[in-house]
């Protein structure tokens, strides 16, 4: 299999600008949720633009080859990015442009998207199981069935061995109470935690702090990309950052073992 190409979206001249958006003047992109049969010739590659690495990550684990990111990796929480002009541009020859809807921008995307690009929006989820039901989602709207269902096999095989690992380190032996914010509930499940309570993602109110406190979890986990600070100060939990978007090789099982990295290391007390 050919090596996947990555690139992030680098400042263009107007020219490329002023080339892109006339293909937008009366023809906005269109939803693929149940299109793509265009870009399932044979022997044709998808050609993918993803807002982030995190959705970059999901159309390479869907079969994907060629994927642009817009947003840079450097940029820790991405929705804060502000496309440029240029960015935006990259989605001219594009097959597939990939966005989610809590990205601010998804409007701007939408409208430069041209008349050929299809717009898919994406469940960003790293729960093993959406996640795999997001990916053969890709696979089959890019038409490369086979290699979402490869991935997702090495989806199951990754998080079946860390969950064995990391119940071996629960404390006492015993599955641990953790309080989580809502988008890293899945960190929860791969430790086979007991989730006791949630937050997020706005900040805690007095009301929850007490209400969360008063549960006694061992540790909170946190949103490295929304974090609030300390969520649970002087409630004695330990609070471990979990981190949801891929780097920029777009390996989404590395997220997978880079917060079991982290879990392993709280529940050892290491």
């Amino acid at each position: 299999m050919a090596r996947t190409r990555v690139r992030t979206a680098r400042i263009a001249s107007l020219l490329a600008l002023s080339v892109a958006l006339p293909l937008v003047t009366g023809c906005g992109g269109e939803d693929a949720s149940s299109s793509g049969t265009d870009h399932k010739a044979a022997g044709h590659k998808p050609v993918v633009v993803a807002t982030t690495t995190w959705e970059g990550a999901f159309a390479k684990a869907a079969g994907a080859e060629d994927v642009t990111v817009i947003v840079p990796q450097s940029v820790h929480h991405a929705p804060d990015y502000d496309p440029k002009p240029s960015d935006l541009a990259a989605v001219a020859n594009a097959d597939f442009v990939l966005y989610a809807p809590f990205e601010p921008y998804a409007a701007k995307i939408k409208e430069a998207a041209g008349s050929k690009a299809k717009l898919v929006e994406v469940n960003l989820d790293n729960d093993p199981a959406k996640a795999g039901a997001e990916v053969t989602r890709l696979g089959g709207l890019f038409g490369t069935k086979d290699a979402a269902e490869g991935f997702n096999t090495r989806l199951d095989t990754e998080v079946t061995k860390l969950n064995g690992e990391l119940k071996g380190t629960w404390p006492g032996g015993k599955s641990p109470a953790v309080v989580t914010q809502v988008f890293t509930a899945w960190a929860a499940g791969l430790t086979g935690a007991t989730t006791v309570g949630t937050y997020g993602p706005e900040p805690v109110t007095p009301a929850q702090l007490a209400s969360l406190s008063a549960k006694k979890p061992a540790f909170v986990l946190d949103n490295a990309h929304m974090s609030t600070g300390t969520v649970l100060p002087d409630s004695g939990a330990q609070q471990v950052k979990i981190v949801n978007y891929p780097g920029e090789d777009l390996d989404l099982l590395a997220v997978y073992r880079n917060a079991a990295a982290e879990l392993r290391k709280a529940m050892s007390g290491s």
